[in-house]
């Protein structure tokens, strides 16, 4: 075992986690309830082991610059992480998270399938499919609605879901030195505005 990559690949692990947890607290400074919406973005069979890299970048990137255009799926979204992933089974594919406003959207699974849908028929016209997390009966979960003052809830989206986003275990092959394999947005003041603007300088893996 090469246990200084092992040493390099937790510390980077470490240092998503630290952050995008971090980026989720300045949220709620923000906003006094988060509505979680978890998605994962891959490709049909056959379609899933002949996509390219670069071929499904401009998918999300696509999806993730259209995001003002189409405020009947992100309306009133503040907050995005996007993780790449690359596997024998799936090829390339995207675990997502979108944070809403939750004061604003209330139904966190209705609004996973729409992000699905969304990403299925409009943006691969029918070659994606989705996994919408929110339709799980997690018997723990740290998804959906949460309140500032649901500390347990918070505590598992700190200490499970997070570090699942930020995991290393699937890594994605990179086309060029651009290419990131962790993305999240920035935190943006309700009188500038609620995207969640792609960061000057994503996490980069």
């Amino acid at each position: 075992m090469d246990t200084k990559n092992t040493s390099n690949s937790n510390s980077n692990k470490n240092k998503r986690v630290d952050s995008t947890v971090k980026y989720i607290d300045d949220l709620s400074k923000e906003y006094s309830k988060l509505n979680v919406v978890r998605v994962d973005l891959s490709y049909k069979k056959p379609y899933s082991d002949k996509i390219t890299l670069e071929d499904a970048n401009n998918d999300i990137n696509r999806m993730m610059n259209n995001r003002r255009s189409k405020p009947s799926v992100f309306k009133d979204q503040i907050g995005y992480v996007v993780k790449r992933e690359f596997t024998e089974d799936k090829g390339v594919h995207f675990h997502t998270m979108f944070i809403y406003d939750g004061q604003k959207v209330q139904k966190d699974a209705f609004k996973g399938e729409q992000i699905g849908k969304y990403w299925e028929e409009t943006i691969t016209k029918e070659k994606g499919c989705y996994h919408n997390c929110n339709r799980n009966n997690y018997e723990h979960s740290g998804i959906g609605m949460i309140d500032h003052r649901n500390i347990d809830k918070r505590n598992i989206l700190n200490d499970v879901v997070v570090p699942y986003m930020c995991k290393d275990e699937q890594e994605v092959i990179k086309a060029n030195k651009k290419d990131r394999a962790f993305t999240r947005g920035v935190v943006v003041t309700k009188d500038k505005g609620n995207m969640g603007r792609p960061r000057k300088k994503s996490e980069e893996e």
